[in-house]
C-alpha cells in the first residue's frame, strides 16, 4: 500500500529523513519543471525548487492535510512571485530556449539509421510548432500564464489552482479564458486546440 502524503509528513516531523527524501522524489520532477517554465532558466529554477523544499522541510508542522501538492505548489509559487517582486521586473521563461525539460527532441542533425526513428521533416515540423506555442506562452502575464501551466502542464484542478494561486476559481477560470484567447490570437492556426 503506498504511503499518503500527509503520513510521510509526520514521519519526518518524527525525525524520519527518509519520509522528507520519498516526497522529493515523489513531487521534485514535477515541480522542477513547473519551476523552469515560470522563471525562465535552469539555474534560477534549481535554486527556487531548493528553496520550495527548504520552505517545505521548515514549514512541515504547519500542514494541516489536505491535498499536499497544492500546499507544495502554492509554497513554490510563493518563492517565485516573491522573488519577482523583489527584483522589481517579472521574468518569464523563454520558451525556446534548450531548457524544456520534457522536449522529446534531441538534435534532429542526427543521423537516423533505424527505419523506425521519425521522419526528421516531421520532428522538425514538431520542433517549429513547439517555438510557436512557447513564443505565444512567453506574451502571456504572468497570472495567466502561471495558471495555464498549473493547469494544463501539472494538471491541477481549477480548485487546485485556485487555492497555489491563493484566488478564487472563478478568477481561475476567467484567467484560463483570458490566457486561451490571448493564445488564439497568437496562433490563429492553432485556435481550434492549442498544445
Amino acid at each position: 500500500m503506498e504511503t499518503t502524503d500527509k503520513s510521510l509528513i509526520e514521519a519526518h516531523l518524527s525525525g524520519d529523513g527518509s519520509a522528507f527524501a520519498e516526497l522529493v522524489n515523489r513531487y521534485g520532477d514535477g515541480m522542477l519543471g513547473y519551476l523552469t517554465k515560470i522563471c525562465g532558466n535552469r539555474p534560477q529554477a534549481e535554486d527556487f525548487f531548493q528553496e520550495t523544499f527548504k520552505r517545505v522541510h521548515e514549514k512541515a508542522c504547519t500542514f494541516r492535510g489536505g491535498n499536499f501538492k497544492s500546499w507544495l505548489y502554492t509554497i513554490a509559487t510563493r518563492v517565485a512571485f516573491d522573488t519577482f517582486r523583489k527584483q522589481k521586473k517579472l521574468r518569464f521563461i523563454s520558451l525556446n530556449s534548450v531548457l524544456d525539460v520534457n522536449s522529446d527532441v534531441s538534435d534532429i542533425s542526427a543521423v537516423c539509421v533505424d527505419e523506425n526513428c521519425p521522419d526528421p521533416h516531421e520532428e522538425l515540423e514538431k520542433a517549429e510548432i513547439r517555438t510557436q506555442v512557447r513564443n505565444a506562452l512567453n506574451k502571456l502575464p504572468h497570472k495567466q500564464r502561471a495558471t495555464l501551466v498549473l493547469a494544463y502542464y501539472q494538471q491541477l484542478s481549477y480548485a487546485q489552482v485556485a487555492d497555489v494561486l491563493e484566488c478564487s476559481i472563478g478568477t481561475v477560470k476567467t484567467q484560463m479564458f483570458r490566457a486561451l484567447k490571448m493564445l488564439a490570437i497568437h496562433l490563429p492556426e492553432f485556435a481550434g486546440g492549442v498544445k
